[in-house]
């Protein structure tokens, strides 16, 4: 860069710091406490499901920093669940800033919706999710309307195209190889329509509990197996000691009655 009195002179100039003052909790709660369970189950069986994988970040209702203006204006954003691929998950993190993570944005969203919140969920934010984000796969859901489940593929020019439910009312999020479903049942004493993951052959994508309770079960049931396999090898062993003696009975019964006609069974 030149000055205008000395146009050979070199200014330094470097780009400005991104800011360091950030804000990780505005205090605000979430709706209810189905959102907090609905938020957490997300969460955690997605965790479950790839426990064996470093490679991807998964949070909720934390904020998500992408640039000095949004800082600048507190115009905080924080969905209700968020997944991104491609990172290094042993990393600790009190929100997600994209300068800091080189740049990358969320994969997947989820927002949970209320009724005062929907015109935004489905308006402002689904639009910074398309146009600043670009996060492949948006999806809404109200914890408290079965019906209201909805999503979105970004496509090839960039734009967000609405997905078409499945004959079971399942969404296909392509970014995770899932499908989200809807299934009734209690979580943490509140019973609702919860909205689940289901891997590629329909399975219900477990929480840990549910899994730590199925691995429990699968136990019980192989000791049961071995209980009744080892109960099986008793009875025949105990079969085969009654045949045995059933046939000594019955070689004893031919001797004596070989004797009784005068021959001697030892010499036949």
């Amino acid at each position: 860069m030149t000055t205008e009195n000395n146009p050979t002179a070199v200014v330094d100039w470097e780009p400005p710091m991104p800011p360091t003052d950030l804000i990780f909790d505005d205090g605000e709660p979430l709706e209810s406490n189905r959102h907090r369970i609905a938020m957490n189950v997300l969460i955690r069986s997605l965790q479950q499901a790839w426990a064996d994988r470093n490679d991807f970040f998964t949070g909720g209702n934390m904020f998500i920093y992408y640039s000095s203006t949004q800082v600048r204006n507190r115009d905080f954003r924080g969905p209700a669940f968020f997944a991104v691929l491609n990172v290094d998950s042993n990393n600790s993190r009190q929100g997600w800033v994209v300068w800091e993570e080189n740049g990358r944005y969320p994969d997947v969203i989820m927002e949970l919706m209320s009724p005062s919140t929907a015109a935004i969920d489905k308006g402002i934010k689904k639009k910074l999710y398309e146009q600043t984000f670009r996060t492949s796969d948006y999806f809404v859901y109200d914890p408290f309307d079965p019906n209201s489940l909805q999503g979105w593929h970004l496509d090839d020019n960039q734009q967000y195209q609405p997905l078409t439910a499945n004959e079971r009312g399942w969404l296909w999020c392509k970014r995770l190889g899932l499908w989200l479903g809807r299934t009734e049942g209690t979580i943490d004493r509140e019973t609702a329509i919860w909205l689940r993951f289901y891997d590629v052959a329909s399975n219900l994508v477990l929480l840990p509990e549910e899994a730590a309770a199925a691995q429990a079960q699968a136990a019980v049931r192989q000791a049961e197996i071995a209980v009744a396999q080892a109960q099986a090898a008793v009875a025949e062993a105990e079969a085969a000691t009654v045949r045995e003696e059933a046939a000594a009975a019955q070689v004893a019964r031919l001797a004596a009655r070989l004797k009784e006609l005068g021959e001697n069974p030892d010499m036949l």
